[in-house]
């Protein structure tokens, strides 16, 4: 079968099942099935697709039709400038979460030497993008996610930063390793009862760990708070990802461990999305 009638076929089951993406997915699942570029796959659609890679390229097309996300279909996501290994044990990286870069490059600008923690790292993506853009910077990371750690693992290897990072397997409560300039985290902060009403792709498909944020959504947030107040320098930064309706909470939280709030910071969409805080009490 030619690449054009295989990537067509595929459109049109994808598009009867509502994928907005329909025709781009088609093209990258051929990308994938072939290892070839999509640049390649568009000048050359004529050519002739293997029984195997075809076999490979129709299971990947029935998983996407059940809204299986594409950054676990082709097991990578670029984030920042720099693409990550992904698997369905972590949290697929969002743009938003972009934003924790940014503020962190702003505020060290003129600083050197930065030790700072990453509770929750999963994929490595927040972590991981700040080690490549600064060579100083040293980074410990803790998740209770044993396969998160593998994945971040990989990551650290394949982008050369493996010497330059700790990673440990552990619950943040029970973590008690190191004073940090900086502390960032972008913990679960979804409320259980709201799980339900996520996106299909995003419910059925992405680890609950990494969502799930208690009764009230504000569990995790909590906790990360409490540990950060006793791992963080005095002066040093915390700096946290949460939903578009907690910074009063989150806000409140901060002041109670000692936390003077500096920013909040709204995303794409103009919701809350980044709280700022120095650490100015015991």
């Amino acid at each position: 079968m030619k690449l054009e009638t295989a990537i067509y076929d595929a459109y049109q089951k994808l598009k009867n099942n509502n994928i907005k993406s329909a025709m781009l997915d088609s093209e990258l699942l051929m990308s994938n099935a072939i290892n070839k570029s999509r640049e390649f796959i568009i000048l050359n659609l004529d050519k002739t697709i293997c029984t195997k890679d075809f076999d490979n390229f129709l299971n990947m097309v029935s998983q996407r039709k059940d809204g299986k996300p594409m950054a676990y279909l082709m097991s990578k996501k670029f984030f920042w400038k720099y693409k990550f290994f992904i698997n369905e044990h972590v949290l697929i990286p969002r743009p938003d979460t972009e934003i924790i870069i940014e503020q962190v490059l702003k505020i060290y600008k003129s600083k050197k030497n930065i030790n700072f923690l990453d509770i929750g790292f999963g994929s490595g993506c927040i972590m991981l993008s700040l080690l490549k853009e600064r060579g100083d910077f040293r980074a410990t990371g803790v998740d209770i996610s044993d396969h998160a750690l593998k994945v971040c693992k990989i990551n650290a290897y394949r982008l050369g930063l493996k010497s330059r990072v700790k990673l440990f397997n552990s619950d943040i409560d029970k973590f008690t390793l190191g004073k940090y300039d900086l502390i960032i985290s972008n913990p679960p902060y979804i409320k259980n009862s709201d799980l339900r009403y996520l996106e299909k792709d995003v419910k059925n498909f992405e680890p609950k760990l990494a969502l799930d944020g208690g009764l009230d959504g504000k569990s995790e947030i909590r906790k990360v708070i409490k540990k950060s107040s006793e791992l963080i320098k005095y002066g040093g930064k915390l700096i946290l990802e949460i939903a578009y309706d907690q910074k009063k909470e989150v806000k409140q939280l901060l002041k109670i461990n000692g936390f003077y709030v500096n920013s909040v910071i709204k995303d794409f969409a103009k919701n809350d999305r980044c709280i700022i805080s120095t650490k100015l009490e015991k």
